[in-house]
């Protein structure tokens, strides 16, 4: 039985030591226990007011679960309470240590942090109010359409499907009409394929997933199409806090497991456990190049699905620079808030995810904002029939310069919310 993703459940009523490194504090009305001590240091207190464990929680937590839990110092060092307790209100005192906690890992490639912003927020790592306790695997909260446009173009003497994804809604929602478009664009047979993803900032993985295997041929059936990879600690099964983190099933229900009820700490965060393969789907076999039209709002999914399809098509990116976001998470539950840490790195079969700062287009071109999707005198979409029939040819990137209607400008990034389409895992218990 294949098991999803959902948001654990932590309770102040259980505050115990977690064996070797951490003790769980959770809940305000709790059992007052002495700190436990290990050869290293105190690692909490177990007296407190509700903020003060709410702030250690936090920290706790990102110390086993956060991707780059390495850098992170330990509990005595960050000191959360000395540090946030007095930040009032008290949403913004969880909020402030978060962001230091997501500011601590370097990029060895910018010297800046991987989860750096420009608004004291981390660019992935979140928190909100309201526990979440809803089954299933989710990219970010998703209603838009996936299938905004869609047509065969003939251009000189190539044939061109398109078709432009406005977002990944959940696959029950969306499976039937990505079936009809796709086995209607397998009927003429096109080779080259045009993904306008430009304003698809991601939606649920499973649905971005089938897409892939929509478009890969036959032929790709058992070979890697990512993989994705926690820290060690998870993936040694160390993670031990997450024993407080009830595991429940799509429909949010509690699941049995060995005579009792699963936990996060019963994932299967291994690699081996977290490698998902082609599955061809539809009956499309002739595609041999892939473009995909992309901006500022493509993220998530969107770059997932672009990252998969690399290492088997010849795939070129026209428009502007992606979001950048080749990390992932699941919901962790404390008290009323669900924390959404940071905790695998998406790779794709070259084992690539070295996108953090967003995917570079192999043509720029900006669109205009009312753009009519389909329109072959659409800057974006005209300037990828123009590559596809080489009557553009690809420059160096430093020299490439920026299509706008008839005119060249300067590049400019187009600005994307934070926190836009994010992953949520779906997580396997061990077998």
């Amino acid at each position: 039985m294949k098991f999803y993703n959902i948001n654990g459940i932590s309770d102040y009523k259980l505050i115990k030591s977690l064996i070797f490194l951490f003790i769980a504090l959770a809940y305000f009305s709790c059992k007052k226990d002495k700190p436990i001590i290990n050869d290293e240091e105190i690692v909490s207190p177990t007296t407190g007011t509700r903020t003060e464990f709410t702030l250690d929680s936090i920290f706790l937590y990102a110390k086993q679960i956060y991707l780059w839990n390495d850098v992170l110092p330990g509990y005595s060092n960050f000191s959360p309470r000395e540090k946030y307790s007095n930040i009032k209100p008290e949403l913004s005192a969880f909020k402030n240590e978060l962001f230091d906690i997501s500011q601590i890992k370097l990029n060895p490639v910018t010297g800046k942090p991987f989860e750096i912003s420009n608004n004291s927020v981390p660019k992935y790592s979140y928190l909100q109010i309201g526990r979440s306790n809803s089954g299933g695997a989710r990219a970010g909260v998703n209603n838009g359409e996936a299938v905004l446009a869609r047509r065969i173009i003939e251009s000189d003497d190539k044939i061109v499907a398109y078709v432009a994804l406005g977002s990944f809604p959940s696959l029950i929602s969306t499976q039937s009409k990505l079936d009809r478009v796709f086995n209607e664009m397998a009927a003429a047979k096109p080779k080259y394929l045009i993904l306008d993803l430009r304003s698809n900032g991601g939606g649920y993985v499973e649905t971005a997933e089938y897409v892939a295997n929509l478009i890969a041929p036959s032929t790709l059936n058992g070979k890697v199409m990512y993989s994705e990879h926690f820290n060690q600690t998870l993936q040694s099964g160390k993670a031990t806090i997450l024993r407080h983190q009830p595991y429940l099933d799509e429909q949010g229900k509690t699941v049995i497991y060995n005579e009792r009820l699963a936990t996060l700490a019963d994932v299967d965060y291994t690699e081996n456990g977290n490698t998902y393969k082609f599955n061809k789907k539809g009956t499309l076999e002739s595609i041999q190049d892939v473009y995909i039209i992309v901006s500022g709002q493509t993220a998530s999914a969107s770059e997932l699905l672009i990252s998969c399809l690399k290492p088997y098509f010849n795939v070129k990116l026209v428009g502007e620079r992606t979001y950048g976001k080749p990390v992932g998470f699941f919901g962790i539950n404390i008290d009323q808030y669900a924390v959404y840490l940071s905790s695998f790195l998406i790779k794709n079969a070259q084992g690539w995810s070295d996108y953090f700062n967003g995917m570079e287009p192999d043509l720029n071109a900006i669109g205009s904002a009312n753009a009519i999707l389909g329109d072959t005198e659409e800057t974006c979409l005209k300037s990828t029939l123009s590559l596809i029939s080489g009557k553009i040819q690809l420059v160096p990137k430093k020299t490439a310069s920026i299509l706008k209607g008839n005119a060249v400008a300067q590049s400019s990034v187009s600005s994307t919310q934070d926190n836009v389409g994010m992953i949520e895992n779906r997580l396997r218990l061990k077998h």
